[in-house]
């Protein structure tokens, strides 16, 4: 077990919280920039709209996307007291999908949503957070230095977080295979209560 860093967790939470804020900033700037793009080529005002809806959609996905992983982590810490190493590096790979985030998005818009790069670029991103969010909750509830004495983690957030990465790893797959499905395989992320009832049957 790695060496406890500190009882206080409140100044990695709010250095984590800074930099999610600034990411959900970043998704904004390129439909910012085209206000001025629209208007040099003397478009209507409706155009900055109907004519970048892929670049839209993808912001509207990724500040979807953020503000999920973002919501999930705060659950998490509500049952953390202190933190290891490890759990340092978990959330800094954590912050690091999440700074990426706003990159993946900009390609999103770029290309269609059948391009098999674009989207497994795209669902990787999310599973690389995903995975790192897990291990976080997998670290505060076997550590019993790490976890809050009196509301520690349940088995529960750990089943959960594992099902969303299962089922965005599943997704990646299904990109991998039939780029056609586009960002829809996403959907899967809606089975994630069915796939948490099974992990008792394996002993988790």
């Amino acid at each position: 077990m790695s060496r406890v860093v500190t009882r206080d967790p409140d100044r990695l939470v709010l250095f984590t919280d800074a930099v999610v804020a600034i990411a959900v900033t970043l998704l904004i700037l390129p439909l910012v920039d085209v206000v001025p793009e629209v208007v040099g080529e003397h478009g209507r005002s409706t155009e900055v709209i109907t004519g970048h809806q892929a670049q839209v959609w993808s912001f509207l996905l990724s500040f979807a996307v953020i503000l999920r992983l973002w919501f999930v982590h705060h659950q998490v810490f509500q049952h953390i007291r202190g933190y290891t190493r490890a759990l340092m590096m978990w959330n800094a790979g954590w912050l690091l999908a999440i700074v990426i985030l706003p990159f993946s998005t900009e390609l999103v818009g770029a290309y269609p949503g059948d391009d098999r790069f674009t989207l497994m670029f795209y669902i990787g991103n999310i599973l690389a957070a995903s995975t790192c969010q897990s291990m976080v909750s997998v670290i505060s509830y076997r550590d019993r230095e790490v976890a809050s004495e009196s509301d520690p983690p349940d088995i529960e957030a750990v089943r959960g977080g594992l099902s969303a990465a299962a089922l965005l790893a599943a997704a990646l797959a299904v990109a991998a295979a039939i780029p056609a499905v586009s960002y829809f395989v996403l959907l899967l992320l809606f089975l994630e209560r069915p796939v948490t009832r099974f992990w008792p049957l394996v002993g988790l």
